[in-house]
C-alpha cells in the first residue's frame, strides 16, 4: 500500500489522536513506523505477516452486596464503536471486550471469523495491548516476548482516550469489591454462553464472556470454557521475560485467578477508566 494510502487511512482509523499537520509529515511518520516493524514484530513472540448511565442493583439473590453498580457507555473515538460500561465501586470498566483493529496492531478474530471478533471482542498478544510502538503513548512501548522494558503506570496501551490497560492490583481491587476471588467468577462472568454448567450470575453487569484464547501456533481455543484478560503488569522468572499476568475466568469455577502466562498468546481486554 501506498504511503498516501496509509496516511488516509491512518487519518480514519486514529481520528484525533494522530494529528497529522500535513501530507508530508504523515509519509515521514509512516516510514517511521516502516522502520520499526522489525523490531515490534519480534516483540509479539510469533511469526507475523508483513506490516502492512443509571444506578442499578446487583442482580443476584445468593447474598447482600453494598458496592455501588452504575451502568454507562463509551464512544472510541478511533473507530466509531460503542462499549456498555459499568461502575463497580471506585472503578469504571469497559463491561464489554476491547474490539479495535487497525493495520498497526495485530489482533485477532477465534477461528478468525468476523461474527466472533462483534460477539467476543479480538485478542491481543502482550505486546499489542502494552502498545508496543508506542502509537498512543509511551508508556508501554518496547514492552513484548522475551524482553525487558520500563514500564510506567498507568499503561493507556491499546485502550481508547481517557482508558488504560489495568494492572494486576486494579484486577485485585475488582475482584475484592465483589466479595473477593473465590466468588468473584460467579457474579462477573456473562449468564449465558458458559460451558458445562459455568454461566455466571453476571451480579454487577461485568459480563465477562468465554471467548477463549489464541495460541502462538495452535490457533484458536477454550471458547465457551475460559477468559482470560490481559494486564499490563509482567511476570518475570529468574530473568525471563516470556509471561505477564493474567485475569482468568474458568467454565465452572466460580472464582478467579490472577496468574501468569504467555505474553505471546492472544487474550481478551478490558479497560479501566483513568
Amino acid at each position: 500500500m501506498k504511503r498516501k494510502q496509509l496516511c488516509e487511512r491512518l487519518a480514519l482509523g486514529f481520528g484525533a489522536v494522530v494529528v497529522i499537520a500535513s501530507l508530508s509529515a504523515c509519509t515521514d511518520y509512516v516510514a517511521q513506523m516502516e522502520s520499526d516493524f522489525e523490531t515490534w514484530a519480534s516483540l509479539q513472540g510469533g511469526d507475523y505477516p508483513e506490516w502492512g448511565g443509571n444506578e442499578v442493583p446487583p442482580s443476584s439473590s445468593s447474598a447482600s452486596y453494598t458496592t455501588s453498580v452504575v451502568m454507562g457507555s463509551m464512544l472510541d473515538e478511533r473507530d466509531g464503536q460503542i462499549y456498555k460500561t459499568v461502575t463497580i465501586g471506585s472503578q469504571t470498566w469497559m463491561a464489554q471486550n476491547l474490539n479495535f483493529a487497525s493495520d498497526y496492531f495485530w489482533s485477532y478474530c477465534y477461528d478468525d471469523l468476523p461474527s466472533n471478533c462483534a460477539k467476543y471482542g479480538r485478542l491481543y498478544t502482550w505486546a499489542t495491548a502494552m502498545d508496543s510502538i508506542g502509537a498512543f503513548s509511551t508508556n508501554g512501548k518496547g514492552c513484548g516476548y522475551q524482553v525487558s522494558c520500563s514500564i510506567s503506570y498507568p499503561v493507556r496501551g491499546i485502550c481508547p482516550e481517557g482508558w488504560h490497560l489495568p494492572s494486576k492490583e486494579e484486577w485485585e481491587v475488582l475482584l475484592n469489591a465483589v466479595g473477593g476471588e473465590d466468588n468473584a467468577g460467579t457474579k462477573l462472568k456473562s449468564s449465558t454462553d458458559w460451558l458445562n454448567g459455568g454461566n455466571g450470575l453476571d451480579s454487577y453487569g461485568f459480563n465477562a464472556l468465554p471467548a477463549g484464547m489464541r495460541y502462538e501456533t495452535l490457533g484458536s481455543d477454550d471458547m465457551g470454557e475460559d477468559a482470560e484478560f490481559v494486564t499490563s503488569s509482567e511476570y518475570v522468572s529468574s530473568g525471563l521475560y516470556y509471561d505477564q499476568y493474567v485475569a482468568h475466568f474458568y467454565d465452572s469455577a466460580t472464582w478467579v485467578t490472577i496468574q501468569f502466562s504467555g505474553k505471546n498468546y492472544g487474550y481478551s481486554v478490558r479497560c479501566v477508566q483513568n
